[in-house]
């Protein structure tokens, strides 16, 4: 090694001392972009949760009623409170049944009965859309799928319902 120690001239020293500074004020800005944009998918997501919606299973008859009730949403860091609706009853097995009530055609809300022309199907008013009772859509009618069903679980005599899940076929 030589014996010469280098010099940093006042050029150089001031060009590091920016350079240094800048990035530290680059990293101050990008940080909290960066944990914008990776916070939320770190989170535990509420999917799969059941939401008690205040029915009881006694109270449930083999003609469809309609349920509303809330659940808590979050939005990154907004928190609401969202309403969900459903057409809840049971089947000829007994079994329960959980329809969404948004029509798979253009999103409009179908209801039981809404027709005077079938009175024993789901009707949804905007394009003559039709459902049979057990969620299929009617051949010739505009919705092309069925309808979206709720997980449905029941604790303590009492209806929770969970995520509508989207049923194959025609």
């Amino acid at each position: 090694m030589s014996d010469k120690k280098q010099q940093v001239s006042r050029r150089q020293f001031l060009n590091y001392t920016l350079t240094g500074v800048g990035g530290f004020m680059a990293a101050g800005m990008l940080a909290p972009m960066l944990r914008m944009a990776v916070d939320p998918v770190l989170k535990e997501s509420g999917q799969g949760d059941m939401a008690n919606v205040g029915l009881s299973v006694d109270d449930i008859t083999n003609e469809p009623q309609k349920i509303d009730w809330k659940i808590d949403q979050v939005d990154g860091w907004y928190e609401s409170q969202v309403n969900r609706s459903a057409w809840v009853f049971k089947d000829e097995n007994g079994d329960i049944q959980a329809f969404s009530p948004i029509c798979k055609h253009l999103g409009c809300v179908v209801s039981w009965g809404g027709s005077d022309e079938y009175p024993d199907q789901f009707f949804c008013p905007c394009h003559d859309g039709r459902y049979y009772k057990d969620g299929t859509n009617v051949p010739g009618t505009p919705p092309l799928q069925p309808l979206d069903v709720y997980e449905s679980e029941v604790r303590d005599g009492i209806l929770f319902l969970g995520d509508a899940v989207p049923r194959k076929g025609a």
